[in-house]
Order: C-alpha cells, then sequence, then structure tokens
C-alpha cells in the first residue's frame, strides 16, 4: 500500500509539474506575441486568459515545487482540487461541446489523469518521515 501511496503520489508531481509548465509556455507565448487565445472550457476570454493561465501556473508551479519540499503540501492539494475542478465544469459541464469522440476521449483521459493527481496529492498530505 505504501508502494502504490508513493507511485500516486510521484504521478501528482509529474502531473501537475507538466501541466503547469505548458499553461505557463503557452501563456508566455500568447502574452508576448500579442495573440488571444480561445480556450473554451475556461471561464475567461481574450487577453484575461493568457493572464489568468500565467499566473495560475505561477501558483501551480509553487505548489509543486513546495510539496516535493515538502513543505506548504496542502497547498498543492488545493491546486490539484481545483484543477479537478476546472477540468470537470469546463469540458463536461458547461457549454463547451466536442469536435467528434476523439477530443471527447482526450478531454475523458486528461480529467481522468487530474482526479488520480488529486488522489496523490492527498495521499502527499500525511506526513512521512524522511528517509
Amino acid at each position: 500500500m505504501a508502494a502504490l501511496r508513493a507511485l500516486m503520489r510521484v504521478f501528482s508531481y509529474l502531473f501537475h509539474g507538466l501541466l503547469t509548465l505548458f499553461l505557463l509556455a503557452i501563456s508566455v507565448l500568447a502574452l508576448s506575441s500579442g495573440q488571444t487565445l480561445q480556450l473554451g472550457m475556461l471561464p475567461w476570454e481574450g487577453p484575461q486568459l493568457a493572464y489568468w493561465l500565467f499566473f495560475a501556473a505561477l501558483v501551480g508551479l509553487v505548489s509543486v515545487a513546495l510539496a516535493i519540499w515538502r513543505k506548504w503540501r496542502a497547498l498543492f492539494f488545493l491546486w490539484s482540487l481545483a484543477v479537478l475542478l476546472m477540468m470537470a465544469r469546463g469540458f463536461f459541464f458547461s457549454r463547451y461541446h466536442f469536435a467528434g469522440p476523439p477530443e471527447f476521449h482526450s478531454a475523458l483521459y486528461l480529467t481522468a489523469g487530474a482526479l488520480v493527481a488529486a488522489f496523490g496529492a492527498w495521499f502527499q498530505l500525511r506526513r512521512e518521515p524522511l528517509r
């Protein structure tokens, strides 16, 4: 059981680390080029969206780093829940529509990954002695 918890923690760190780096990259590209992002699953539009993604990615990156360093673990758990809720709301409980089954399956896999990552973030809340 301890090995499964450790594996889920590592998955959670990797999932959210890669997600935050991706969000940071697209927001920096959008802000530096002056292009507007169009992500229909998110509640923001236009230039606001790039700024929200940029600052949210920074918060996410800091929360991942702090969780890895075993500081402020609750922030990482809250970040994980926020990501899961935003994905579920944006993909499945909004006016967002999928162009076809492949897009729907991608959203399903991404949301399932966020769910597993949220469980991994829950497991990292428990204090374990350093080895």
